[in-house]
């Protein structure tokens, strides 16, 4: 595994190669191989191999196929390091909770040695998928030199920008000399009006928590330390341990230097002091409030379940993977099952990685979906394409971006199609520009320990990222469950929090330069939404006359609900799919949504390009019911009429 190189928390799968002549059929190894290219600065130590349902595959399979792999290999290709790749062995770790096997390697192997591998693994067409077990991360957030600054002065609120309304209210933060203009806060304040997350459990998979007065940490003795290599968890041996309690994950020290094994290497890791990460993404979700004390949590009567799954240098995917599982109450081989099942899970972590059905992580996110969990992820601090990033990119998470105090998406924040909405997460510098000075107003504020290594004293602090934007996300949801359970209406889907999240956000000020999802999470919005009796039409899309409507499918909906208005005397009106990728069926009806049964005009064909046309269409709102939506599935939808 790679731990001097910041490769997030995409996770590593060994596929296993079975016999000479299973090995030789035609075999695309192509979409088998579930992992960003690799190099030879790249140290990978393990693999996560899934085999196809009803393969039969004890853990001795996986372990015979890379080292039939690793001879096939090194016969080969005289341009890897073969050498160490013939002296390479390698040893059954454990069974993830999704099915996957995890396969460690003696020593770690550079980059190319182990795409060569997984290829020649995946050529049996018994394999599912494989992908290096490599390390993910808590996303590297801003942190100000003085990042804790003890309680704040009275009231200790006034810290926190990100909750208030972005209405524009000029607002001056903390030690700040100048006054911004809030644009940029979630409006969870008013929706405590409505819902303040009891009887809600949020997971936070993270670093674990720390002990402070502002926190309810009581179910933290309940959870795990998922972390099962002891060096990342610091603790004397391998192996996950009950209770998820944070015992820092500094990497200053000989230690932690790449040259020993880790991941510091001054060029793209610098030594840190422990971030105490989980216990700031736990206080923004749940800290309490109104207790005179400290700060506030978006949630603040719902519960937190912290889970640990990253200590020194990340995470592995495999064991975030199954953490993902048991926190939404799936059962885990050698753990006691959890008695708190989490409704809503936060990963504020991730790094550079593919993520699909196929996949352990994209698996693990699959069961959490179908037991009822909304999971809600970071799209990273890198400034670029959430696409190439896990879990920003798994089918069905709410992936979120960063924003700041004027409303402007973040400089660090990560973009793109998959991008749900973007938070309050801070944008680090006065103004929200890419540089210049750092201001209290960049940032968001919460619970924190002051320890430089092991946990020492509670107290508050700062930090901006997509890490941060995440939880005032899964705190909304939280709010959003609550307040339906109050109200006596069905449980929402994870799909329908995420639709609801999508369209209830507030528009940017400006438009961005780049995708930061359907604009900024209006919390207050999306709570009221939630009380509302399900009305298919309400969540239904509006088209304007003539203008496509691009949409693509994320694996949450099989159907999707447009609508367009048409006013008296309108003409030759037409109603489309077309273009993109898929094979849908249109569905029209009148002033109702349709059904299958009850469609007034149908349109099925090979493909997505449907058409429903109608002379002398009466006035009144034309709806499109689009059916037969898959995760890969893509296209435009239209209606246009001439008056």
């Amino acid at each position: 595994m790679n731990r001097s190189k910041s490769m997030g928390w995409f996770c590593g799968v060994a596929l296993c190669v079975g016999t000479a002549g299973a090995a030789a059929q035609t075999v695309d190894t192509t979409l088998k191989v579930a992992s960003l290219p690799l190099s030879t600065s790249d140290r990978i130590e393990g693999f996560i191999v899934h085999y196809k349902p009803g393969t039969r595959a004890p853990s001795t399979t996986a372990v015979q196929a890379f080292t039939a792999a690793r001879s096939l290999v090194a016969a080969k290709t005289a341009t890897l390091s073969t050498n160490a790749l013939r002296a390479a062995s390698f040893r059954f770790e454990r069974a993830t909770a999704s099915g996957g096997m995890v396969v460690r390697a003696g020593k770690a192997l550079d980059g190319t040695a182990a795409m060569a591998l997984m290829k020649q693994v995946a050529a049996d067409p018994n394999v599912e998928s494989v992908e290096p077990n490599v390390r993910m991360h808590a996303f590297r957030d801003i942190r100000p030199a003085d990042a804790t600054t003890g309680t704040p002065n009275d009231p200790s609120f006034s810290y926190q920008w990100h909750f208030r309304a972005g209405d524009g209210t000029m607002e001056t933060i903390g030690k700040d000399t100048q006054s911004f203009a809030n644009y940029g806060g979630s409006n969870a304040v008013k929706a405590w009006s409505l819902a303040q997350g009891d009887g809600v459990v949020v997971a936070v998979i993270d670093t674990g928590a720390t002990q402070h007065p502002d926190l309810d940490t009581s179910l933290t003795d309940q959870s795990y330390d998922f972390i099962s290599d002891a060096f990342v968890s610091g603790r004397a041996a391998d192996g996950r341990a009950k209770g998820a309690w944070d015992q820092g994950d500094w990497t200053t020290g000989d230690t932690y230097l790449a040259s020993n094994g880790g991941c510091v290497d001054y060029t793209s890791v610098q030594p840190e002091d422990s971030s105490w990460h989980g216990t700031h993404v736990m206080g923004n979700v749940a800290e309490l409030t109104d207790n005179g004390v400290g700060m506030a949590g978006v949630a603040y009567k719902a519960r937190v379940l912290p889970v640990r799954a990253l200590g020194h240098c990340g995470g592995s995917t495999s064991d975030i993977a199954d953490a993902v599982v048991w926190a939404a109450g799936g059962h885990v081989d050698g753990l006691d099952d959890n008695t708190h099942p989490a409704q809503v899970i936060n990963m504020s972590l991730g790094g550079g990685g593919a993520c699909n059905a196929s996949t352990d992580l994209g698996k693990a996110i699959a069961t959490a979906i179908d037991r009822g969990a909304t999971v809600v992820v970071a799209a990273g601090n890198s400034g670029e394409d959430a696409a190439n990033t896990s879990p920003a990119n798994c089918p069905g998470v709410i992936t979120v971006a960063s924003n700041g105090i004027t409303g402007k998406p973040a400089f660090y924040s990560n973009y793109g199609s998959v991008v749900t909405l973007s938070a309050p997460g801070g944008g680090g510098y006065a103004n929200d520009a890419s540089s210049g000075t750092l201001v209290a107003a960049g940032f968001a504020w919460s619970a924190i320990n002051a320890g430089t290594t092991v946990p020492s004293t509670p107290t508050y602090g700062s930090m901006a990222g997509t890490s941060q934007a995440t939880p005032e996300v899964a705190g909304a949801v939280a709010l959003m469950i609550s307040a339906r359970a109050k109200a006596g209406l069905a449980t929402l889907t994870p799909g329908q929090i995420k639709t609801y999240l999508a369209r209830t956000a507030r528009a940017f000020p400006q438009r961005p330069s780049q995708a930061y999802g359907a604009g900024i999470l209006d919390t207050y919005a999306a709570v009221q939404r939630a009380m509302v009796v399900s009305d298919p039409t309400a969540d239904a899309i509006a088209l304007a006359n003539g203008v496509p409507t691009k949409y693509q499918g994320d694996g949450t909906a099989s159907e999707v609900l447009f609508k367009l208005v048409v006013p008296a005397k309108a003409r030759g009106l037409t109603l489309r799919t077309l273009g993109g990728s898929g094979d849908v069926t249109l569905l029209v009806s009148k002033d109702t949504a349709p059904s299958v049964a009850s469609a007034q005009y149908t349109s099925a064909h090979v493909g997505n390009n449907e058409s429903v046309t109608i002379n002398n269409a009466a006035p009144g709102t034309y709806y499109l019911l689009v059916t037969g939506i898959t995760g890969g599935t893509t296209f435009s939808a239209m209606g246009l009429y001439t008056q």
